[in-house]
């Protein structure tokens, strides 16, 4: 199999982050690899998955993040050395068995790619999993290059084995999505399994066996704390001889610190302290960094982890330093960035004066909101509950596309938790509210952990509006396989699961399906339900526009359609607000360039027709 990520050592390629990741796990031989998609992790299982007939590893796209992380984690137990990816918030969901299999271990090894979004670019939060590490006592490597992508995912894998513990490999949507030159080291064959021995002592931790086995993994990160002493990932630049002033940098804030330094041939100015391997704490090695210093600047995005272990081993060890960390500049929200390094570092030195907000020219380049397809499904489903039910309905929404149907004039999303909580928090609100709750979600968070809460709302006998959006595809990350998926695209080693049937195996009665551009249809269903009361389910099924053209070689139908501006087109383009609308003069149109030819706009508006000459 060619491809460039399987070629030899020595070889140099510009990467992403991501696919520095995929080579790193290739060097130290993974033979599993299990995801849920999310991003900014996402092109790393994507990666995988196109590498699958390598025959080198076995790949797996799972229905969630705690199922993926159990699967992982039992080859690991058969010996398999694995990888399990996600993005932060995902961690969440595999907590329960992530925090028990660190006090089993894992003799194959097991790490566990946590990709964060600090500034929320494509996320619900921006939580700090960093703190997963200390939580769960796991070692946790965090890359700043592409180049150490590749290196600390094979250290992580190695270390994982050698020491039977799960690693985390801690990454943020930067790191992720930087492009950077990665040199190749060698590619050696899947690593061998290691020979599984029954020992329920040690792997069925009842209590009585969790008790011995919490402090069998103080013990082993004890024993983790001396390799991170001797860790390449974390060093110690003495700078001057004569400075005082230290920094220690984690995670992608060393990559700004380093720019800066070179930019402001500031690195003669102070001692710098590259922070990669950051838990557990190097405590000696950090200890030896802060004696000569007086004053040290801690830079690391979002919570103050580094920067809380540094004081309290500065006051246990009575070294008397200031410490610099989160405040007016540093502050835990969003990304750090260059200028805000240089500012900070800056203005300890003495050396610039803060920068003014907005930089120099004080103007941000305008916003573009983000926004559903021009013939996507969901904007028609939207249009047509809230032609039905319009404020008198309140909208619970979940993870996906569908999500950006809060904006203006959909306004189809009242409230969002997480994945899957359409169906559990719209049941809550709407047995509290007494009010009617339509709740959104779409295939694929179905299937991730929409089940449980459908099986929930039939056990308690809830009432609620469900509205399943099929699309056929896991599109907001990148078109992956989900359960729901056709046959024909699964293809063989993939089986597809009905969502009909799994909605009335649940216990539902009440189900009804429907194409999501039928207007007609879809609204007589919408009217027929409103009138009804308990758990009733509308699937409304029609493929991601982008999917379609892309995976199954529909071809847009690209028809320009145009209207005077009477009331029914005006209303059409007030309440659909395709991005294919146009307006020009008197004339209200639809950019064929951008059009699908889905004709939702031809069923709201008889106004609407083809241009003249045009079918």
């Amino acid at each position: 199999m060619n491809h460039p990520l399987l070629d030899p050592k020595g070889t140099r390629h510009l990467l992403l982050g991501n696919e520095a990741i995929v080579r790193g796990a290739l060097e130290a031989g993974v033979n599993v690899v299990t995801c849920y998609p999310g991003t900014p992790s996402s092109e790393v299982p994507d990666l995988f998955s196109s590498l699958a007939g390598s025959g080198r590893f076995v790949f797996e796209y799972s229905v969630n993040e705690k199922v993926a992380t159990e699967v992982a984690a039992g080859s690991a137990l058969a010996g398999a050395m694995s990888l399990v990816t996600m993005k932060h918030v995902g961690l969440n969901v595999a907590a329960d068995p992530l925090l028990t299999m660190t006090y089993t271990g894992l003799p194959g090894g097991l790490v566990l790619l946590s990709a964060d979004d600090p500034g929320c670019h494509s996320s619900q939060n921006e939580q700090d999993n960093r703190t997963y590490a200390r939580f769960a006592q796991m070692p946790c490597f965090e890359p700043a290059t592409a180049q150490e992508a590749k290196d600390m995912a094979r250290a992580a894998f190695l270390l994982a084995r050698e020491t039977e513990q799960p690693v985390l490999l801690r990454t943020t949507t930067r790191v992720s999505h930087l492009r950077g030159p990665v040199e190749f080291g060698s590619l050696p064959a899947p690593a061998p399994l290691v020979a599984f021995a029954r020992n329920p002592g040690r792997f069925v931790p009842v209590p009585a066996v969790a008790r011995m086995r919490h402090k069998a993994l103080a013990a082993n990160l004890e024993a983790v704390v001396r390799k991170v002493e001797e860790s390449p990932f974390n060093r110690a630049d003495q700078g001057s001889a004569t400075s005082s002033l230290g920094v220690i940098a984690s995670g992608i804030s060393r990559a700004y610190l380093h720019d800066v330094l070179l930019a402001e041939n500031w690195r003669d100015a102070v001692r710098v302290f590259d922070f990669g391997l950051t838990w557990p704490l190097p405590v000696t090695l950090l200890e030896g960094f802060l004696r000569p210093l007086s004053r040290v600047l801690i830079l690391e995005e979002g919570e103050p982890l580094v920067e809380t272990a540094v004081r309290a081993l500065a006051q246990e060890r009575g070294i008397p330093v200031t410490i610099t960390g989160k405040s007016g500049t540093l502050t835990r929200f969003g990304e750090y960035s260059t200028p805000l390094v240089r500012e900070a570092l800056g203005s300890l030195l003495g050396k610039c004066p803060p920068s003014p907000p907005g930089g120099a020219a004080g103007q941000e380049l305008a916003q573009r909101p983000p926004n559903l397809c021009a013939g996507c499904g969901h904007r028609s489903v939207f249009y047509a509950v809230r032609s039905v039910y319009g404020d008198q309905a309140v909208y619970s929404s979940d993870i996906g596309c569908y999500t950006l149907g809060l904006l203006p004039p959909l306004r189809a999303a009242d409230f969002l938790f997480c994945m899957g909580s359409s169906i559990s928090a719209g049941s809550g609100f709407a047995r509290v509210s007494g009010k009617p709750v339509v709740a959104f979600i779409g295939d694929s968070t179905f299937f991730h952990s929409g089940m449980t809460g459908l099986a929930n709302a039939v056990f308690n006998r809830h009432n609620l509006q469900i509205v399943i959006l099929d699309n056929g595809t896991t599109a907001m990350t990148g078109h992956q396989p989900n359960p729901g998926m056709a046959q024909e695209v699964l293809g063989d080693q993939r089986v597809h699961l009905d969502i009909e049937a799994v909605v009335r195996g649940c216990g539902v009665s009440r189900v009804e399906k429907a194409r999501a551009l039928n207007q007609k249809a879809l609204q007589r269903l919408i009217r027929e339900m409103k009138e009804e009361s308990g758990v009733r389910v509308l699937i409304f099924e029609e493929p991601c526009v982008l999917f379609a053209g892309r995976t199954l070689g529909r071809a847009r139908r690209q028809t320009a359609y145009v209207a005077v501006q009477d009331e029914s087109a005006r209303h059409c383009f007030a309440n659909l607000a395709c991005p294919a609308f146009r307006l020009s003069g008197d004339e209200m149109g639809v950019d064929p360039d951008l059009c699908s030819g889905c004709m939702v706009c031809v069923q709201i508006s008889p106004s609407f027709k083809a241009r003249k000459g045009e079918a």
